[in-house]
């Protein structure tokens, strides 16, 4: 489009107009039907990799992106609101019908939290905020989900144009193997999703594996009773927690195999250099601020700080069972991670200026968000039929694998250390869920509280990093 090209070439000229300008996309994008029109997404990347490549500071342009998300959203409520009844008659509302009566049916479904989710559904987005008003949401209640969702929008939409601006700014020389590492890497790994997520089918309620297991146990008293006793009522129907057991004792199995090849064999020492090798040749200031970033997110301090405030929201919401579960989860890692690395004693790579003190495998960092994230996952995944949990455990999964890839990234754990984090986490995971599949009874709700409380544990991160982030890069910078 001639208009866009134009747009973009002025921009460069005058980069003084940037920060303007991505208040502005964000405004439209997320204006009722406007944000169906007009390009946002193609504008908004290219607005942000501009202001990677001209040095704005990533924080500004995301403040500038999230507030025109929030006031583009605000407008669309008061619109709906003040239109309410009469959106298929009025224009340009009543030229898009169906577009109205999706965002309507989204609602009825989701509810408030609609909001926040309806942020990153396709075509359905401008007219959430719209819908929500014309339902009679209370305003105080959208004003939370509006802000809440675009803390998470800005970065999805700014993040990724930026750091092509970036990179095209600095010019990284990447080595040649690079990108068929990478996606030999990715291929690996959603391979690895397919046979997770194909065995976590076949040990569900309507899966061959669970049935003629279930039809074993009711055969004998002792069985029956333990079936029964493990077995808990919840909003789908009756479930015995197969999945978490499997996941317990596939991955506990999986881990003492893994740490006795990595600690009397040596078939992993090349495989270990060789990756070290791979992300050494990476290091570049850009990707460094990144990688530090993501790290801390799995920082033993922050997880203590989150997993503190979950336990609180648990009890505040007199979900006592959901509270010493996570408990439990929590010292379970935190005390055999201390003491298998004890143990074991294996010193980390070096090439940090400031490596951490503490012995390398398995990786703390590792095993603590896939414990952390894991949880969560469950506790969300819970309130969801079967067939629906697969895709909340892919998005809990992400930022595990995110902060594992960071450590290896910075050259603080080799690659059996984070694999053996994960693994231990996973076990530790499907453990504490199968205990607490008894006490599904006490889901966890939608309430004000604890939309408060998600809202306090974000902040705790982001204040977290923000104050550690200086003297991390520092540590983790590579040793000349």
């Amino acid at each position: 489009m001639a208009w866009f090209e134009a747009l973009i070439t002025w921009l460069t000229a005058h980069p003084d107009w940037l920060t303007l300008s991505i208040f502005l996309i964000a405004f439209v994008e997320s204006l009722a039907i406007a944000g169906v029109i007009v390009p946002g997404v193609a504008m908004m990347f290219a607005a942000a990799t501009l202001a990677g490549k001209i040095a704005m500071p990533l924080p500004e342009a995301l403040l500038w992106a999230g507030l025109g998300a929030i006031a583009g959203d605000g407008i669309s409520f008061w619109l709906g609101r003040h239109f309410q009844g009469r959106l298929d008659i009025i224009w340009p509302f009543s030229r898009y019908p169906k577009l109205i009566d999706g965002g309507e049916r989204f609602f009825r479904r989701h509810g408030g939290k609609g909001v926040i989710i309806g942020r990153f559904v396709g075509p359905i987005r401008p007219v959430i905020p719209l819908v929500a008003g014309a339902f009679q949401m209370p305003a105080r209640r959208f004003f939370l989900c509006n802000v809440i969702s675009a803390i998470g929008w800005a970065p999805t939409y700014v993040v990724p144009g930026y750091l092509v601006g970036s990179a095209m700014s600095l010019d990284i020389d990447l080595p040649p193997h690079f990108y068929p590492v990478l996606l030999a890497s990715l291929a690996i790994l959603a391979s690895l999703y397919l046979v997770f997520f194909r065995l976590q089918w076949g040990l569900s309620g309507n899966g061959l594996t669970y049935q003629w297991l279930e039809s074993v146990a009711r055969r004998s008293r002792i069985g029956r009773n333990i079936w029964i006793a493990m077995s808990s009522e919840g909003p789908h129907g009756r479930e015995f927690p197969l999945p978490s057991i499997m996941l317990a004792l596939g991955c506990g199995a999986l881990f003492a195999l893994w740490a006795l090849l990595s600690m009397e064999t040596h078939a992993f020492d090349t495989l270990n250099h060789a990756t070290q090798t791979f992300f050494s040749e990476l290091r570049h200031p850009l990707p460094d601020r990144i990688a530090v970033t993501i790290t801390l997110l799995g920082d033993p301090l922050l997880l203590t700080l989150c997993f503190t405030a979950g336990i609180i929201l648990f009890l505040a919401e007199d979900l006592r069972a959901a509270a010493l579960h996570l408990i439990a989860a929590g010292v379970a890692v935190t005390l055999f991670t201390t003491m298998l690395k004890a143990g074991f004693a294996i010193e980390r790579p070096t090439g940090v200026e400031l490596p951490p003190s503490s012995f390398s495998f398995p990786s703390g960092h590792a095993s603590g968000v896939t414990v952390a994230y894991g949880m969560a996952a469950t506790f969300v995944a819970q309130q969801y039929h079967r067939s629906r949990r697969w895709s909340i455990y892919l998005w809990f999964s992400l930022p595990i694998v995110l902060i594992a890839m960071s450590r290896l990234y910075l050259g603080v754990h080799w690659f059996t250390d984070v694999i053996g984090g994960i693994l231990l986490g996973l076990s530790i995971c499907g453990l504490t869920r199968a205990s607490f599949s008894r006490f599904n009874g006490g889901l966890m709700k939608q309430t004000p509280l604890t939309r408060v409380g998600i809202g306090i544990i974000g902040i705790t991160a982001i204040a977290y990093v923000a104050l550690a982030l200086p003297g991390a890069l520092l540590r983790y910078a590579v040793i000349n």
